[in-house]
Parts: C-alpha cells; structure tokens; sequence
C-alpha cells in the first residue's frame, strides 16, 4: 500500500493535471463500495458467503488518513452489505493512535478468525505487524497477544496469509522487500527464521498469497508509481517465485493498488482499488482510494491473462435477491451522490451513507432529497409484489421513498410515506401498497423530501405478496 508514497513527491503535478481532463463520473470497473472510502481489499470465503475486508480512507483525507478497518459482505457479488467497523486502532492499545491502520487480511481457522494488519509503534518510525482474533467474520476482533506478533521494522507492512493443505500457515508481508514466516498452528505465533525472498521482477507491496490448483500463487502490487498488479508462480508454499506477468498493466489512473483474489461459485475474481470516486468530488489526487472486482478465467496452464484496466461493466450478478426475506438496508449495488451546480462539474455533495452502533447495528443514513439506493436483480416472481415495509427512524416532515424500477426515473412502483416519527431514534415499520413488481428487475430506492437534511434514517425492508 505505501509504495505510492513516492508518488507524493514525483507524482502529484502530473496525475493532477490527468486528472482533470476526466469527465464529472469517471467509473472504469464501477467502485463495488460508495459510501465509503476503502482500500486494500482482502477477501475471504466463508459458508458460502464473500466476506471482504478493507481499509478505510477518511473522507476529508488528502495523505494515508486511516484509522480503522471495514468489512462488506455478498452473496451475488453485486448487492454488498455494510458489516461496520469490524476493528480499528483501538483494538490494539499499544499502537500509535492518530493513523496508520494499513492492509488488512482475515483468515479462518478452527473456529475462529485472525485479523493481520500492519500498525505503527509509539516511538518508532518504522511498521509492525498485529493480529486480533474473533469467533465470527464480523468480529469484534480481540489482541490477543498485547504486542505486535511481527517486531519493528521498515517495510513491514500488507500481511497475507494461507493456510496450506497440510495445515502449515505462511505469513508474508513487506515493501520493497517480500518476506515470509511460518506460523503455528495457533496462527499468533511463528515458528523458525523471519525469511527474505529473492527479489521478483516488478514487486513492490501489497502481496496476495494463495492457492490455486495445486500451484502457489503471489500477486502484487507492481513497481511504484504507477502501480499495476503483477503475479509471480511456483511449485512451493516459500518459492522460488517465477515472475509471470502483469494482471493489471501499470496505470496513470493507479498510484496505488493492492490485489486480493478468490475463488467463488464457479468463478474467479480480482479484487483492487482505484481513485475514480475522488476524482467524483476533485480533480485533485488525494488518498480516497474505492475497490473494484473483475472477474477472470484462468488460462490453461494456470496462468492470469491480462485483464488491463477495470471492465466497465464490473462482475455479474450470480444470483437473484429475494425481496420477500429480510433485507439489510445497507445492502447496495451503487448509490447516488447529489451534484449541486450543473454548470460545475466537481461540485458535489455527499450522499447515502451508513452509520451504526452496538444497540442498532448498521443502518442507512444521509438520505437527502434526489438520493438513491439501486439493489439488483431483485426477483419480485411471477405473481409480484402487493405490500412494502420499511423500518425508519428520525423521519421529518413530508419525506417518503419512491420505489422505482430499473433506473432512477424508472417506472413507480409504489410510494412509502415516511413522515415524521416519535420518538427521536425509535425504529417503526412503515407499510405502503404495490403494483407492477413483477419478474427480476433493479429496484431503485429514491428519497424525496424538503430541504437539505438527511430525510430519515433506514434499517431494514421487505415486500410481501
């Protein structure tokens, strides 16, 4: 992640004047997430569930502002539920406090789930390694060990682990140099020597290391700046490593970049990041990083073929959503930010975003008038939908949510009165009638309301037949 550092100081002119020859939504392979800044994406697999985990820019960052560590959750591979903060600097006490919540990874064993992330020490300018562990994806995730597992030292950072067929557990990190160490099964303790692997041709952070097909496999983030993503083969869990390539050709539209990459109902993904929803908002470089999915076949000989810049089009929805379940309102394909004066095309506000609390869990907040929520591919079936319900909370006066089909102007399916309710922070179902949902179609949730304030807050929602 911070190869990009050098970017800082050779980099800004020339990506700032790029930059602003970019249209007002630049979007090459659409940003799976847009409530948040995110980074540094770090999948996992898990009952069948794609568990992904990131970093987190601050929304007014300009450098690395980064202080705690997220985690998304999909079925379809499209429709992503916010799953809140899942840690953040203060799980680990003894760490400098004020930033540096880089590169996370998550993995599962035995029964539980270690997060490794890199933190900085009080005293020292140089990275450590941590780990924390919970009983469930979501966490909350506990130091266990009160210190770093991972010592100081420079270049420590972006930890990626496997857990091999054998169960022996390898750890390896680093930038510009790779390093690995196996670890126990306890998986917060390593045995034998901290290892440096022979330099391979184009690497500079960001390591993903996993398994595929009875072949090891090592991305990257390739050689500072710009980076692209590169992978290296071998035969062995420590190597060598042969370098086979670019998965992602170095970029002006990536001063960073950081892989992750599973394997998910069929089919192979590569998870990344770009700076498209910063350059939304400015035409200026800023460290507001947003993750992006493609989805790939491997050649024959297990090889990557090069998939150059993010697809337009992004992965494809795996399967329906159920409306007539449950659905976490924070559970969205792309969400819509409001621009304020046509006539200036970087002049925009914020819009949807979510919040949460240990009482409410995550929820949808920021719901201001003309904004949106698209779900996708949303199988209403053949007899279609008669009723919507909805739980709000802190409604105003005269505000509603239109339900649309297909596209934001789409066709109205039904209109949910919100209005105000009482008591403040008091959670109510609102219900209202529907005709026309019918077959699988995008569903749009569009807020209307007066004024410039957030029009109530969402929960939860359902159709009924």
């Amino acid at each position: 992640m911070k190869g990009s550092l050098r970017w800082l100081q050779v980099g800004l002119p020339a990506l700032s004047a790029f930059a602003a020859t970019l249209p007002a939504i630049a979007q090459p392979g659409p940003p799976i997430i847009q409530t948040r800044f995110t980074a540094d994406p770090a999948p996992l697999v898990h009952d069948g569930v794609v568990y992904l985990y990131t970093s987190h820019d601050e929304d007014d960052a300009t450098g690395f502002e980064m202080r705690d560590w997220l985690l998304y959750s999909s079925t379809d591979m499209v429709n992503w539920t916010d799953r809140g903060t899942v840690a953040s600097l203060k799980t680990f006490p003894w760490a400098v406090q004020t930033n540096d919540a880089w590169a996370p990874q998550v993995v599962a064993r035995n029964g539980k789930f270690y997060l490794y992330a890199p933190v900085s020490v009080t005293g020292s300018p140089k990275n450590v390694i941590a780990v924390a562990v919970a009983d469930k994806p979501e966490g909350p995730f506990v130091d266990v060990l009160g210190k770093p597992l991972i010592a100081a030292q420079d270049g420590f950072i972006d930890p990626t682990v496997w857990v091999d067929d054998d169960g022996q557990a390898y750890l390896y990190w680093g930038n510009p140099d790779l390093w690995y160490v196996r670890l126990d099964e306890d998986m917060t303790s390593y045995s034998g020597p901290i290892t440096k692997v022979d330099r391979i041709l184009d690497y500079q952070e960001g390591p993903w290391f996993y398994k595929h097909n009875d072949r090891y496999y090592m991305a990257f983030a390739s050689t500072c700046c710009s980076e692209g993503i590169g992978y290296a083969m071998s035969d062995r869990p420590t190597g060598p490593w042969t370098y086979k390539g670019p998965i992602m050709d170095h970029d002006a539209r990536a001063t960073g970049n950081h892989p992750g990459i599973i394997d998910y109902k069929g089919g192979s993904y590569l998870f990344g990041f770009h700076y498209e929803l910063n350059f939304a908002v400015t035409p200026i470089h800023h460290e507001r990083r947003s993750v992006s999915v493609a989805k790939f076949s491997y050649n024959a000989d297990g090889t990557i073929p090069n998939l150059h810049w993010w697809d337009v089009t992004g992965a494809p929805q795996l399967e329906a959503l159920n409306p007539y379940k449950r659905v976490e309102a924070e559970t969205i394909a792309w969400t819509s930010r409001i621009r304020r004066n046509r006539d200036r095309p970087y002049d925009w506000a914020p819009g949807v975003t979510t919040a949460g609390n240990p009482l409410d869990g995550v929820y949808v907040t920021r719901t201001l008038d003309r904004t949106y929520i698209r779900v996708a591919g949303v199988d209403f079936g053949a007899a279609g939908a008669k009723r919507f319900i909805a739980s709000v909370a802190n409604g105003a006066r005269g505000s509603a949510i239109e339900l649309r089909l297909d596209r934001v102007d789409g066709p109205v399916i039904g209109t949910l009165q919100v209005g105000e309710t009482d008591p403040i922070g008091k959670w109510q179902e609102r219900t209202t009638s529907i005709k026309d949902a019918i077959g699988t179609r995008d569903l749009y949730l569009v807020f209307k309301g007066p004024g410039d304030r957030t029009l109530f807050d969402l929960d939860h929602w359902r159709f009924a037949r």
